[in-house]
């Protein structure tokens, strides 16, 4: 599993506050979040999500947003809180598709959705509720982290994946909270509720909590 926690503050291509844009044009993926901080690395092949990301790019911000499909509202139904995130990396392939790394900026609420443009969706967000994304410190966020490590070990051995350990450990507790909540496999109403945990330390709660379930539920169907 590639890592990359980047140390988002204080970067020349960070938005402040009153640079973030009016509109917003977001990507729908079931059990795909990326936090503040963390780096998601997409694979864009569908026309209408290439124009999204061609458009983006000629934006000052580059900047989209990760919102999951709401499972319990109707068909085409989003999730009322996303993530937006800047494309910090870019490549393009021989057949055709975008290889892109989208850095986690700020959570928003959808105040309401806009006609599409050029088939891809946009909404209206709402960046006041989550200021302070863009500006968190690395404070202690993990009571025991060698506790946290444990668990992340035991879940990555079931899931057979693994990550760079080293990485790991130059990680801050935020970087390391928000990097896994974006990258490991978990279920979309887990990684919703991580997403919309009104601050840090309930996140780490969350993602923690989605973990021990993990390997209770690992235990239990070897027995």
């Amino acid at each position: 599993m590639p890592l990359a926690g980047s140390n988002m503050r204080h970067s020349r291509f960070l938005p402040t506050a009153d640079q973030l844009p009016e509109t917003i044009p977001v990507f729908p993926l079931e059990s795909v979040i990326v936090l503040p901080g963390a780096d998601l690395p997409l694979n864009i092949f569908e026309p209408r999500y290439l124009n999204l990301v061609e458009d983006t790019l000629k934006t000052r911000h580059h900047m989209f947003g990760m919102v999951q499909p709401d499972p319990k509202g109707r068909d085409e139904d989003l999730y009322h809180t996303g993530c937006a995130g800047r494309i910090s990396a870019y490549s393009e392939t021989d057949d055709e598709r975008i290889l892109l790394s989208l850095t986690g900026i700020i959570r928003f609420h959808i105040v309401r959705e806009l006609p599409e443009e050029r088939g891809y969706r946009v909404v209206e967000p709402d960046w006041r509720p989550f200021l302070s994304d863009l500006e968190q410190e690395n404070q202690k966020i993990l009571s025991d982290r060698p506790f946290f490590t444990q668990r992340l070990r035991h879940f990555l051995r079931e899931k057979s994946l693994d990550v760079d350990w080293r990485a790991v450990g130059q990680m801050t507790d935020l970087q390391l909270v928000h990097t896994m909540a974006t990258l490991l496999p978990l279920e979309s109403a887990e990684k919703q509720a991580i997403l919309e945990a009104p601050n840090a330390f309930e996140r780490a709660t969350v993602l923690l909590a989605a973990l021990e379930i993990s390997a209770l539920s690992g235990s239990s169907a070897r027995h």
